[in-house]
Parts: C-alpha cells; sequence; structure tokens
C-alpha cells in the first residue's frame, strides 16, 4: 500500500511565464529554511488501488492550515485502505469511496466502513435505510419540483422516522408492514381525540388530520419506487421488501350532495357525508349571487370553473390569448401551482389536460363583464390594469397566488351561509351539472381533461336525488298489484 505523501503549495505564478509555482515558490519558507506560517496551504496525495483494466489514480486533498493535520488525515486515508487487506475487490471499493470524496467535505468515518466490511456489506454502500434513501433523493433528476417535494416528505416524515435505523441489507417485509401498522395505530389515536368529550385531548390532535388510504398508497409509492432503484441500479439488496405489503385500495371518495338531511347533520355536529361535497344547483347559483355583490374581482373565475370545471391552477394560469371570447373557447395550457408555498407555472400535467374547452353565451358574457369591469377600474381609479399577460390577476398587476384563492372562496363560503364545499369540488359541481344536463361522459372526459373516461365516471358524477326523482318509481310501475 503506498505511503503517499505531503507537501505545501500556493497560487502564485512566475512573473514571466505566467505559470503557477504550487511548491516551488520562495515565499513557502522563511530566510531560515522553515517552513513560512502565513503563506500557501499544506495538502498530501495518496495513491488508491486501480480497478483492472484501468489507469493510475490518485487521492489528492489541500487547503490543510498545518503539517500535523494534513498527517492526521493522510493516516485516517491510509487506515480505510488497510481494511481491505489482501482482498484487492475490497481495496478498489474503498479507493472508490474516497475518490468519491470532494475536498473539504470529511472523509468517511472508518468504525463506519469497518462495520461494514465486517457486515460483508460493500464499502460504497450506505449503511442504513435512512442514508440510502436520503442520497437516493439527492440523486434523483429530471422530476419536477413537486414530486421532489413529495418524496422529501415522505422520507424526512415518515420513513426515516419509522425505517432510518434499520440497516438497507437487513430491512425486510415485516418492518415496512410494522410502519404502516403505528401509521393506522397514530389515525386512531387522531380520531379517538377529535371525537372525544374531553378538551385537552382534542386539543392534543388539534389541526392534525388521520393519515387517508390515498397518502398511504403514495407514501407506499414512494418507497417502492426507492428500493426498486436499490435492487436494479445500485444492486444494493437483492430484491424489494416492499413487494409484499398490502394496503387498502386507496379509492377516490364518491362526491355526496348537499341535501337537507345531509345540512341538517352538518348544522348538528359539523360532520360532512364525504370528503368531497357537490352542491345542488340552487346552492350553487346563490354562491354566485353572494360572490358577485362581494368579491366582484375574483366572482369571475368561481363562475368559470362552476360552469367548465377548470382545477384551481388552470385558471390562475390562464393568459389573456388563451381566452377567446369572439369564438367562445379557451385553451388550457399551463397551470400555476404550488412547491411549499411557492408558486410554480408549469405546462399541465398530460396531452388530456392540454385542451380547448368551448364556452357557451352565459359563461362568455360573464368573462366579458369581467373585462368591462377591468376598464372600468381604469376610468374610475385613472390607473390602469397592469398589463401581466394573464386573464385573471389582482388589481395591482400580481398573479393571484393559489393559496389566496383558496382562502378567499372559503371565506366567501363561511359568510353565506351555505354547506361548506373546497374550491376544487366546483369542479365536481361542474361535471354532476353537466352530465344531469344531459351531456355524455366523453363531452364531460373533454371538457375536463381527464385521461380515460373511468376516471370520470368514478369521480365526478354524483348523483342529484332531486334530478332523479321523476325515474324513481319506473321499476315499481312496471309491477302489477292488487287494489288496496
Amino acid at each position: 500500500m503506498s505511503e503517499g505523501s505531503i507537501n505545501k503549495r500556493c497560487g502564485c505564478k512566475d512573473a514571466t511565464t505566467g505559470k503557477r509555482l504550487n511548491s516551488g515558490c520562495p515565499k513557502l519558507r522563511r530566510p531560515g529554511g522553515s517552513w513560512s506560517t502565513t503563506h500557501g496551504a499544506w495538502g498530501y496525495q495518496l495513491e488508491l488501488p486501480v480497478p483492472p483494466g484501468r489507469g493510475r489514480r490518485v487521492l489528492r486533498r489541500s487547503g490543510f492550515d498545518d503539517r500535523d493535520k494534513t498527517r492526521t488525515e493522510l493516516d485516517h486515508a491510509r487506515s480505510l485502505l488497510a481494511l481491505a487487506g489482501d482482498d484487492t475487490g475490497l481495496a478498489v471499493q474503498i479507493g472508490d469511496l474516497l475518490q468519491a470524496c470532494k475536498n473539504g467535505i470529511p472523509l468517511p468515518d472508518r468504525d463506519t466502513v469497518a462495520a461494514r466490511v465486517r457486515a460483508g456489506v460493500p464499502a460504497t454502500a450506505p449503511t442504513t435505510t435512512g442514508e440510502y434513501l436520503t442520497e437516493w433523493l439527492a440523486g434523483r433528476r429530471g422530476l419536477s419540483p413537486k414530486t421532489i417535494r413529495g418524496y422529501g416528505d415522505h422520507i424526512r416524515s415518515y420513513l426515516i422516522p419509522h425505517l432510518g435505523e434499520i440497516p438497507l441489507q437487513s430491512l425486510r417485509t415485516s418492518h415496512i408492514q410494522a410502519m404502516f401498522t403505528a401509521l393506522d395505530a397514530r389515525n386512531e389515536q387522531i380520531r379517538t381525540a377529535r371525537a372525544s368529550p374531553d378538551p385537552l385531548a382534542r386539543n392534543k390532535f388539534r389541526g392534525v388530520r388521520p393519515m387517508g388510504a390515498s397518502s398511504m398508497r403514495r407514501l407506499y409509492g414512494t418507497l417502492r419506487v426507492a428500493l426498486n432503484d436499490a435492487v436494479r441500479r445500485a444492486k444494493l439488496i437483492p430484491n424489494n421488501p416492499a413487494l409484499g405489503i398490502e394496503l387498502e385500495s386507496g379509492t377516490r371518495p364518491k362526491a355526496r350532495v348537499w341535501t337537507p338531511k345531509a345540512i341538517e347533520l352538518w348544522k348538528a355536529t359539523g360532520e360532512r357525508p364525504s370528503p368531497v361535497m357537490v352542491w345542488r344547483p340552487e346552492q350553487a347559483g346563490q354562491f354566485l349571487d353572494y360572490a358577485q355583490k362581494h368579491d366582484a374581482v375574483l366572482y369571475p373565475l368561481f363562475e368559470l370553473i362552476l360552469h367548465r370545471g377548470l382545477r384551481r391552477g388552470e385558471a390562475i394560469g390562464l393568459r389573456d390569448y388563451d381566452v377567446d371570447l369572439n369564438e367562445a373557447y379557451l385553451s388550457i395550457v399551463q397551470q400555476i401551482t404550488t412547491v411549499g408555498y411557492t408558486p410554480v407555472t408549469r405546462k399541465v400535467k398530460s396531452d388530456a389536460g392540454d385542451r380547448i374547452v368551448p364556452l357557451g353565451p352565459t359563461t362568455v358574457a360573464g368573462l366579458t363583464a369581467y373585462l368591462d369591469m377591468r376598464r372600468r377600474w381604469q376610468q374610475v381609479s385613472g390607473e390602469s390594469w397592469p398589463d401581466t399577460g394573464l386573464f385573471f390577476v389582482r388589481p395591482d398587476g400580481q398573479p393571484w397566488h393559489p393559496q389566496a384563492i383558496s382562502d378567499r372562496f372559503d371565506h366567501l363560503v363561511t359568510r353565506s351561509g351555505l354547506p361548506p364545499v373546497r374550491l376544487h369540488d366546483l369542479r365536481h359541481c361542474a361535471a354532476t351539472y353537466l352530465r344531469h344536463g344531459g351531456a355524455d361522459m366523453k363531452e364531460i372526459q373533454e371538457v375536463l381533461g381527464h385521461s380515460t373516461i373511468g376516471l370520470t365516471s368514478d369521480t365526478y358524477t354524483s348523483v342529484i336525488l332531486e334530478l332523479r326523482r321523476p325515474n324513481a318509481d319506473a321499476a315499481a310501475n312496471l309491477i302489477p298489484r292488487e287494489a288496496a
């Protein structure tokens, strides 16, 4: 094994040739021949084991304040190589580990590498599942910021706390199943506390929601993808222990209608029949009337979503030239969403989402009135409504923040006294009204920008009971009965 060497260099250049002097600079030594304490920096180099078929490689590290620190790190590097003994393959692995350490980054801990060697684990492999997941996330490329954030949240909030200390090579299906069992138990704690008459118990989990089946499956998806890469790309483990996990289906909740009985229950208990609620047409009309009187700037956006089923980000991301009121259509091309709380403008997620949406006369009239309001604003205030290229913008010309839209909507719903729905539920309302107004599933699919009719049918076509009543006795009327 190479002993390595220590040197001192500087960045000075020869005045004649312009070449760096490196260790030949006369300023590196004082008049008596001893090393200068103020000029240059210490460094070392060490020959590393060479993989078959490759040329010489050298570990070079510099920037040390004194010779002793340099010698200490050189000895550290040599002690790591010494762990390989006569195993040339292992020596190459440890050499790979050292070569991967950039200048200024501490060398790997010797005891940690020694533990890997004793366990028969590749020297370059992360020790724990937490280390692997962290490195895996850092190496992901070509993903959207929102996807990266989702992976990161899963890793930090769930996977590392539950699985992080387990050596990756020791991770088993039972460990992963135990994590989901623990998450189920916490969900039950949250539900029990929220239903408790004791205010202290309720406050313990105030603002904390149970983790739903869909969220569980997304968490599982993150772990499955990461471990697939550990098998296929990094070859750190022979198989994926997550593949044996069974979870609830995580099907989308069915939309339910705010019927009089449902409203009565909500007023008495505060409970919603489903996370996804749909207003009856008259309730939607009451909301639009209220919004028109109390938030004239955002009323046209809410009306457009109710009429044509746009997503929040799609409505906010509409540009002026995406809206053609003369030809009565708009183009859905981009959206403004959030990563954390930061607004991000990007293309819509799929080919189906990139679509042309026709507009009816009522919707055209509403959007025309919105443009007229912007012109009147200029006449009354003496200031032009700044032109940003976006169709829906704040009066100061800035784009709307997606969360601000949702907050304003929630405020209007609360003040109106109507039963609560989410802003996204207006999209459900639009789909339901289209269906019961005579539109077929294919038309609804295209308007909403879904990739399949199945998704449209399963998610958005709730039954408005009042509109089905004429046919409620269709079967009963065919059955003859004796006169009472």
